[in-house]
């Protein structure tokens, strides 16, 4: 029998990364959505019940699983409710906006025996899988510096964007920052200092919209950078070893292909076109493959954590060490100062 699966809101997360995925997988069926400015679910996937009010939604006990979409400042509240509902838990990026409450999260879902995990689909974009392939092949030999981005272009407000409003938890780096911040810790691990320059560079900006993070390991520096003033987009990865480099420009197909309303699944899902394949540089040039991306592994995993009793890959303790990451970067950019990077989880990755 399928995972019933209940989604909390219905705005771009759950539209564009959560449902379609969920909707082609015989192993899930989307059950009821709690939508608050109305029924529009129903349009899209026929049979889902939309209801109007979270009751509905968290003590439904035809449920499984409980995937929390909405705004930052609910993820606490909202996974407690699903967890002491007795539901599996999948909480959208950032996991919460304060380290302790991620700890405490973590603390009820052990003492519930339920499965609380962090959305990180980002593990599963096309660039990123063959820069993990790449570094364990090891053509690039040690690796001395990684430098990630997500830059945009939009000087203008976003009209009705919470998240540019000022307040905890909001601001581009507690939106884009746990990819990043997430893809480095599955890469290198633990770093043992850190330093954050956070800024609002927009005249308009009431919350933060650019940040330069830097991570910093025996031997490695990693640098994380995301901005909303980058007319002219750079490489989107380096990665820059002492046998060579690789150079990767553009952004993982999914995204867009997800918001112009194709559905995932296919042979040719998450492939890159040749034009976009990143480059590696050894004693010669070669233009590397890109490896097919699919943000449905994210969901695979989780069925196989659920149903036959796998280790779980995306874990609250993953979800709470790039929170502190962040904490750690906002002192680092208080202080103006490099700061050791403390109280973080050496959990696997």
């Amino acid at each position: 029998m399928p995972i019933q699966v209940g989604l909390a809101g219905f705005g771009i997360s759950a539209q564009v990364f959560h449902a379609p995925f969920l909707a082609q997988m015989p192993e899930y069926n989307l059950h009821t959505v709690w939508e608050r400015s109305g029924p529009k679910a129903p349009e899209i996937y026929p049979g889902i019940r939309s209801v109007q009010g979270p009751k509905d939604l968290f003590e439904n006990k035809d449920l499984d699983l409980i995937v929390i979409t909405t705004p930052n400042d609910t993820h606490v509240e909202f996974a407690q409710r699903a967890l002491n509902a007795g539901k599996n838990v999948v909480l959208e990026k950032p996991f919460t906006i304060h380290s302790e409450d991620a700890q405490k999260l973590e603390e009820l879902a052990n003492e519930k025996g339920k499965i609380l995990s962090p959305y990180q689909n980002r593990r599963y974009a096309g660039d990123f899988r063959t820069i993990r392939q790449i570094i364990a092949d090891g053509p690039l030999g040690r690796i001395h510096e990684f430098e990630a981005h997500y830059d945009r272009y939009r000087p203008e407000p976003k009209p009705n964007a919470w998240r540019e409003e000022p307040g905890p938890g909001n601001g581009i780096f507690y939106d884009l920052g746990p990819h990043l911040i997430d893809q480095a810790l599955c890469l290198f691990g633990m770093p043992e200092s850190i330093y954050a320059d956070l800024r609002k560079e927009r005249p308009h900006a009431r919350a933060v919209d650019y940040f330069d993070v830097q991570l910093y390991y025996p031997g490695l520096k990693v640098i994380l950078k995301g901005g909303m003033l980058v007319r002219e987009p750079g490489p989107r990865y380096m990665v820059h070893g002492f046998e060579g480099s690789f150079i990767k420009y553009g952004e993982d197909p999914q995204e867009a292909l997800l918001r112009a309303g194709e559905k995932p699944g296919g042979p040719e899902w998450g492939m890159e076109p040749p034009d976009q394949y990143g480059t590696l540089r050894t004693n010669e040039l070669q233009i590397y493959p890109t490896l097919p991306g699919n943000y449905g592994i994210y969901y695979q995993n989780l069925y196989e954590t659920l149903k036959k009793g796998a280790p779980l890959k995306e874990t609250p303790a993953h979800g709470y060490n790039t929170v502190r990451i962040i904490e750690l970067a906002e002192a680092s950019n208080k202080a103006k100062a490099r700061i050791a990077a403390t109280q973080l989880k050496d959990v696997r990755y």
